[in-house]
């Protein structure tokens, strides 16, 4: 069974505090498009990411907002910037990497918060027995492309009846296997 690989861009999750002084007292998130993960998508709102080396002007912030603040770049981002960001799994901030946001109306400076996402498989209950597979489980994955085919590791399985069956890579990593849109992979064990 094939399952399709996505690359996630540079890109960070906010919480309301933060959106409201980023954006204005109030502000509310603009969505953009739905991403392929139910309940989630890209919204018109950037903010520029500032670490000790540099910055990035106009990263996209991801909706809807969430419980911590979390900015999530490929580890050649973080580099260029001056950040130490930990591989991480959604959601586990804790000691990551600090950085400053910056936004139209405000800045938040963060002692924490930035990762690069550990790579993994978004699936329902129903997807991860068919792939025989289950939650936390890490697998291997194989990618076919033209002249940079390989097998990536270390690859979590996150099981949940609120997901869509993907793969998600950072921008390093999918420039190393030379993915492109609508590409399909496959676990092999």
């Amino acid at each position: 069974m094939k399952l399709l690989i996505e690359t996630s861009a540079r890109h960070l999750h906010v919480t309301k505090e933060h959106l409201e002084i980023l954006f204005g007292e109030g502000y509310e998130l603009t969505k953009k498009k739905d991403l392929s993960q139910p309940g989630q998508y890209a919204c018109e709102e950037r903010v520029q990411v500032i670490g000790p080396k540099g910055s990035f002007p106009g990263v996209s912030i991801l909706g809807p907002v969430r419980p911590e603040t979390q900015i999530e770049l490929s580890a050649s981002d973080a580099r260029s910037i001056g950040v130490v960001a930990p591989i991480r799994e959604s959601g586990d901030i804790a000691g990551s990497g600090a950085c400053k946001l910056v936004g139209p109306k405000g800045e938040v400076e963060l002692s924490e918060g930035v990762i690069v996402a550990k790579r993994h498989i978004h699936a329902t209950p129903e997807d991860a027995e068919a792939l025989g597979v289950s939650d936390k489980e890490i697998v291997n994955v194989k990618v076919e492309s033209e002249g940079r085919s390989l097998i990536f590791g270390d690859v979590i399985v996150r099981v949940s009846p609120k997901y869509a069956l993907a793969m998600h890579i950072d921008t390093d990593e999918s420039n190393a296997a030379g993915v492109t849109p609508g590409m399909m992979v496959e676990i092999v064990k």
